[in-house]
């Protein structure tokens, strides 16, 4: 079963063609990732994916739900609903604890519950830290607590943009390893990245050029060839 369907997908700004008829699925706990150079059109996938902007032609569908028919507030609705995005500037906010931030995220969904919010936390390793700002908190932890809080409202679809781009090897090592655990859980991970190691973590990696989907491998083969 799809999650995630792209048929014909492109995405001009003036003139500049940011995609190009890209045709995509992505199955129901698959993790994928998405690579490419700079320029190469994995932001503009990425926010389209993830809500965030409306492709200029082609036919987006999530969890069986056409992206292109709905309103901005029926897209905000997706993105709140079944999306959750770690970024790689984690967006914290900074006079709010790490419970708190986490916390944040419940009251745009549901019903806010500090008992869910510290348990997330304690699933990434930080329940000794909820108290903490984010200013008291090493960047490895601070990547943590925003997984906590795209993990608070059990979305269909992790989508993480460089999630270990400003992270030393060990946190890295450590985001990896918490991605792993919910892929084994049978989340479903779109995972955009710079990175060979990363991107060979994943069950398929496409390449973007130009655009366009370049070429499709394994997270096997990309290990292999690093």
């Amino acid at each position: 079963m799809n999650i995630l369907e792209l048929k014909d997908v492109s995405m001009t700004y003036g003139t500049v063609k940011a995609l190009q008829h890209i045709d995509l699925t992505v199955g129901q706990g698959e993790w994928l990732a998405i690579m490419g150079p700079s320029g190469s059109g994995k932001t503009t996938m990425m926010n389209i994916v993830g809500c965030m902007d409306k492709a200029s032609d082609g036919s987006v569908v999530l969890d069986g739900q056409e992206l292109s028919k709905l309103p901005p507030r029926g897209l905000t609705a997706i993105r709140r609903d079944k999306i959750g995005l770690i970024f790689q500037q984690f967006h914290l906010v900074p006079y709010l604890t790490a419970l708190e931030n986490v916390v944040i995220a419940q009251y745009y969904h549901s019903m806010p519950d500090e008992d869910e919010a510290l348990e997330a936390l304690r699933s990434v390793g930080l329940g000794e830290r909820a108290r903490h700002l984010p200013s008291q908190l090493s960047g490895g932890e601070q990547q943590r607590v925003c997984i906590a809080r795209a993990l608070i409202n059990c979305p269909k679809l992790i989508l993480a943009d460089e999630p270990t781009g400003n992270l030393d090897e060990a946190n890295e090592k450590l985001v990896l390893e918490i991605l792993h655990r919910l892929h084994g859980s049978g989340s479903t991970i779109i995972v955009v990245t710079h990175s060979p190691d990363v991107g060979s973590h994943a069950d398929r990696v496409i390449v973007l050029e130009h655009g366009k989907i370049a070429r499709t491998t394994t997270g096997a083969l990309l290990h292999k060839s690093a």
